[in-house]
């Protein structure tokens, strides 16, 4: 087979370092890629914004199968325009990419599916949205609409800062996506991320992992695209799992059929775990970043045929099998993260590092100058380790980082700590 992967982040990376390794792979190229993901896959200078450049190239390099990694390029719709010529795509169509293109349909559908979730309401002007803040008080949470990269939502613990969040929404700070805003009821419990394969009809349970949201130890300090990760998750046992599937998964699925947009992909569900049971905070329509580090090191089987199968709607008879280790990894980002990183700062990895088994150094945020690898991004390596317990694969990771040499990046050092 020959893919397209599209993307150029962490999670692409190990994406085409797992999909590199499939038996029925012909060639892999990535759009655009980075230096880390070159060394799977060829890097080709796509625009992917221009929907038509990716389908000629396409059409000129014979591709069975487009991998989309973010959510951008789904929720423009590139499915779509691929679908319809006919070349096969593993990621859903742009209707059905709403359930991470807006918060507001995704809780809509929650109440009319009777998926259990956080109260909420939404709004299109601030006036009304503070109005129903006061009315509530704190802690109560604020959610840019539409796509900010993992950062467009507020707990909010004081009054001030609710009202903050909601002003930055409608002054323009995440662009198109702020403006309208859900405010949730604030949830009590653990978080825990669950990933399904989909093909429209069936979904296939894959597996748990957990995200540290916050940029600082301890989970303080604002929220980020995620600054590690580790699977599985204690949290979510083979009960929570069943009853997932049974109260959140499949009336899903369900629902968006009916509506006339199966779902296809990956649906990455974030759950708040609670004595209750679980309740979605919210979708995702692609893999994590990080957890999709961790989620490709566990798998045991070849993650291309399954897309394949999610594609073509073949997932009833398939399954999966998963290492029984523990995967966690640690991001190195750029110091000024997530507001303004540094960009630019050599960063030496040494090859020893690279032939450890058991261990990845997935890139994000990198490039080359002049033959040197560089910072170019916020969240820059996805240190990666396997261990038999969290804590095996925790001190494998950070002796990872410890043997990286970059001044201008940092971590938490507490990846898995509700674990350990």
């Amino acid at each position: 087979m020959n893919v397209l992967l599209i993307g150029s982040g962490g999670r692409e990376h190990a994406l085409a370092w797992k999909i590199a390794a499939s038996p029925v792979l012909t060639k892999l190229f990535c759009a655009p890629g980075n230096p880390g993901i070159s060394g799977s896959a060829s890097c080709v200078p796509l625009n992917v914004e221009d929907h038509e450049a990716v389908l000629a190239f396409c059409r000129e390099r014979n591709i069975d199968l487009v991998v989309i990694g973010p959510e951008a390029p789904l929720v423009a719709g590139l499915t779509d325009v691929l679908t319809d010529a006919g070349i096969g795509v593993f990621g859903p169509c742009a209707a059905a990419a709403q359930l991470e293109g807006s918060k507001g349909f995704t809780k809509d559908l929650c109440a009319k599916y009777d998926i259990p979730t956080a109260d909420y309401q939404r709004f299109n002007n601030a006036p009304k949205a503070r109005n129903y803040v006061r009315e509530k008080g704190v802690p109560i949470v604020i959610k840019a609409d539409g796509l900010a990269a993992g950062k467009g939502v507020v707990v909010a613990t004081e009054l001030g800062q609710a009202l903050e969040a909601i002003d930055d929404c409608f002054e323009g700070a995440f662009g198109d996506a702020g403006a309208e805003v859900v405010v949730e009821a604030f949830l009590e419990g653990e978080e825990a991320s669950f990933f399904c394969l989909c093909d429209g009809k069936t979904a296939l349970p894959l597996a748990t992992a957990q995200d540290h949201k916050r940029v600082g130890d301890g989970d303080t300090g604002p929220n980020t695209g995620g600054m590690g990760a580790y699977s599985p998750a204690p949290v979510m046992t083979p009960e929570r799992i069943a009853q997932t599937m049974r109260q959140i998964i499949e009336p899903t699925m369900r629902g968006m059929a009916e509506m006339g947009a199966p779902f296809t992909g990956v649906l990455y569900a974030g759950l708040m775990v609670s004595d209750d049971g679980p309740k979605l905070i919210e979708y995702n329509t692609r893999f994590g970043d990080p957890e999709c580090q961790v989620l490709m090191m566990r798998m045991k089987d070849d993650i291309l045929l399954l897309m394949k199968g999610a594609a073509e709607g073949a997932l009833e008879s398939m399954s999966v099998s998963w290492h029984d280790k523990v995967a966690l990894c640690v991001v190195m980002a750029a110091k000024g993260y997530p507001g303004t990183p540094r960009k630019g700062g050599v960063i030496n990895i040494p090859e020893s590092l690279d032939v450890e088994d058991e261990l990845e150094i997935f890139h994000a945020g990198t490039a080359m100058n002049d033959g040197t690898l560089v910072a170019d991004g916020g969240r820059v390596l996805g240190i990666t380790a396997m261990g038999k317990t969290v804590a095996d694969a925790r001190q494998r990771a950070y002796a990872a980082v410890d043997a990286v040499d970059w001044p201008d990046g940092f971590c938490r050092r507490d990846i898995g700590w509700r674990a350990v």
